[in-house]
């Protein structure tokens, strides 16, 4: 009997992990730099948020500096910060959507099915719905979180909610390679 259970969890796993792996090629992250460490960081930019909007709307950042965003949603709906180019933004704008029309996230946090992603690993739909880019944070409404992130040479970063109509309202900043 434990045989039988083992094998579709291990399964399960691997899917969840494979299903990462693939999401963070898939996005391009490869070549926009990597997550950070603390030891790391040689400067603090602080990030407000509100409903829709970033202050400051561009940063400067070197080559190999590694930055610690302080994110402050301020505003009254779910917002979203992730590093990446335009057309990674536009991809993840349909997973956004995609996650909002099966009830994962709502606009103001995580949606039924989210928080019970743990409760329920019968459902392999549930892999595609998984908010953990390492690019990627959300931040609920009056919240404040971290994202450590170090930088390569790559230039047209932006910086940009990805909650659906967010980016197109303006919700977009640019990362500057200095």
């Amino acid at each position: 009997m434990k045989a039988k259970l083992i094998t579709p969890v291990i399964a399960a796993i691997t899917l969840i992990f494979g299903a990462t792996a693939i999401a963070s090629v898939g996005h391009g992250k490869e070549d926009i730099g990597q997550p950070g460490v603390s030891s790391k960081v040689t400067r603090t930019v602080e990030v407000e948020m509100g409903d829709v909007f970033f202050k400051p709307k561009s940063i400067d950042v070197k080559p190999g500096e590694t930055v610690r965003f302080v994110l402050r949603n301020e505003g009254s709906l779910l917002h979203e910060f992730n590093i990446g180019k335009a057309a990674a933004h536009a991809a993840h704008q349909k997973e956004m959507a995609n996650m909002f029309q099966n009830g994962a996230l709502s606009p103001t946090g995580a949606g039924k099915m989210m928080s019970d992603m743990g409760h329920s690993m019968g459902g392999m739909k549930m892999v595609e719905m998984e908010h953990n880019d390492p690019n990627s944070v959300l931040i609920e409404p009056g919240a404040t979180k971290e994202l450590i992130w170090t930088f390569n040479n790559t230039t047209g970063l932006q910086f940009a909610c990805n909650v659906p109509g967010h980016y197109q309202s303006g919700m977009v900043g640019q990362i500057d390679l200095k």
